[in-house]
């Protein structure tokens, strides 16, 4: 009878620095990575929490049913009170009727909305990040130089930094990559407007939901970036 060996999980390390490569994909340097960004433990419940917190707030309540209020016709009474041998009826969209109003259906006024608290959001961020950076997840660029919008440049530079870094941007079909841009470039968001399997967003305004969605997270200006991020983490 063969017998299972219980091997203990191994908890995996944030690199201490990571490499900072070109358009081109040649590496041009590396910075080191913040200790108060990249070194947050992994808080499963903390990030769920925020995570369907932040599904809930997007979710748009379209469905909706009228009540015998709302729904047409049923002004006049079917027919009088007493004398038919009939039941009692005041109108004809009561909910018993056909054509009626419909009792506790949806309603489009049910709000789905949760709050999250600062501290939370932050600390979810903090530690998507960090188990990124322990999964080898994070690709680091100096920066995205477009003179005009264009798909093509674009994907050149996605393949070298493909090669370069042995990631695989282009070979998931959804979700491969989200593009974390130092400040807002219309013309970098342009060039990648038409990959399906991508998104840009200026680092600002990176949360837990669109790292998590996507494999890699590909970061552009780390320096500033990183700044940029260690300022939502300050709390007056």
């Amino acid at each position: 009878m063969a017998t299972t060996n219980k091997i203990a999980k191994k908890t995996k390390e944030a690199p201490n620095e990571l490499p900072i490569f070109s358009m081109t994909g040649e590496k041009v340097g590396s910075i080191a990575l913040p200790s108060q960004i990249f070194n947050a433990p992994w808080r499963a419940d903390l990030v769920h929490q925020v995570t369907t917190a932040m599904q809930a707030n997007l979710r748009q309540n379209r469905a909706h049913t009228k009540d015998r209020a709302e729904v047409s016709g049923g002004g006049k009474k079917p027919w009088k009170q007493k004398g038919t041998g009939q039941a009692r009826v005041g109108s004809s969209r009561s909910p018993l009727w056909r054509h009626g109003g419909v009792t506790f259906g949806p309603r489009s006024e049910r709000d789905y909305s949760e709050k999250i608290n600062k501290k939370m959001r932050v600390g979810a961020l903090l530690s998507v990040l960090s188990q990124k950076a322990k999964d080898g997840e994070i690709v680091l660029v100096d920066h995205f130089s477009f003179a005009k919008p264009s798909a093509k440049t674009a994907k050149i530079a996605m393949q070298a930094l493909a090669k370069g870094t042995d990631a695989r941007f282009l070979s998931k079909k959804k979700n491969a990559a989200l593009l974390a841009l130092s400040s807002y470039d219309t013309n970098s968001i342009k060039s990648f407007s038409n990959f399906g399997n991508m998104k840009t967003e200026e680092v600002r305004n990176i949360n837990p939901l669109e790292i998590m969605t996507h494999k890699y997270l590909i970061i552009e200006n780390p320096e500033k970036a990183f700044g940029e991020i260690l300022s939502r983490t300050n709390f007056k």
